[in-house]
């Protein structure tokens, strides 16, 4: 093979996935057989079938206990816009994690004391092992599964005080800048780090999708006079979603 040059198998691929994009292969569309493939591009057995697993793993193909592989509904993207800072009146989690306001959505969520792992200590400037308020949410528009998040708040700030449970208490359902500021803690920055990576085989149950999809991950943490207050992992499907920052120039 010369430099440059594709390895069969993506090549296939490549004239396939043209095919499904341009529509000549649309939605639930039986995708050729290894055979029709082998045959129409003169390429192996091994060859036919690393394309389909190519495919399939970039998720536009999915199979189907004996009848086949078909093409999958490709989903139009809908957007999430995020905006750092949030009104501190009335800024629920939803609102917290998705800054647009047009958006009616609900949330579900679940706390519990845990240590803090390597990572996340190292987030939130607190040695590993430290007690932290652990909260699960998942969030849904209009039912549908959308977003999940897990935060971490080192109980060192939160600890015995009416804001310890993010979802309880006089303040329960708030935001981090208006709990944090009811215990005289005040909200000062907001960093966010965007990555991607393979969904963890949970996250896509939950969130509806199949093994191999990508998922949008924020790193976010809540900052005090430089002192992290909280931290949290947002995980998105990236094949239906898009994530918008709207910043303020100063």
């Amino acid at each position: 093979m010369t430099f440059g040059e594709q390895p069969a198998y993506l090549r296939v691929a490549g004239d396939l996935r043209k095919k499904i994009v341009d529509g000549s292969l649309p939605p639930h569309t039986r995708l050729p057989s290894q055979a029709r493939i082998r045959e129409e591009y003169g390429v192996s057995d091994t060859v036919a079938l690393e394309a389909r697993k190519v495919l399939m793993a970039e998720g536009l193909v999915e199979g189907r206990s004996g009848s086949g592989t078909y093409v999958r509904e490709r989903p139009v993207p809908r957007r999430i816009s995020r905006s750092g800072f949030r009104p501190p009146a009335g800024a629920t989690p939803f609102r917290q994690e998705q800054a647009d306001g047009e958006t009616r959505g609900t949330w579900e969520s679940n706390s519990a004391q845990a240590e803090a792992s390597v990572a996340v200590a190292d987030r939130l400037g607190i040695r590993p092992g430290d007690r932290v308020m652990c909260t699960r949410y998942l969030f849904r528009d209009a039912g549908e599964a959308m977003m999940l998040s897990t935060s971490w708040e080192p109980l060192a700030v939160t600890g015995r005080t009416p804001v310890m449970l993010p979802e309880e208490g006089p303040l329960g359902g708030m935001g981090v800048v208006e709990r944090m500021a009811a215990i005289d803690v005040v909200v000062d920055n907001v960093a966010e780090e965007v990555g991607a990576r393979p969904g963890l085989a949970e996250e896509l149950l939950t969130l509806g999708g199949v093994p191999g999809h990508v998922v949008v991950v924020i790193q976010r943490t809540y900052y005090a006079s430089g002192r992290p207050v909280e931290t949290a992992d947002v995980v998105i499907p990236a094949d239906r979603y898009r994530v918008a920052y709207h910043l303020p120039v100063k």
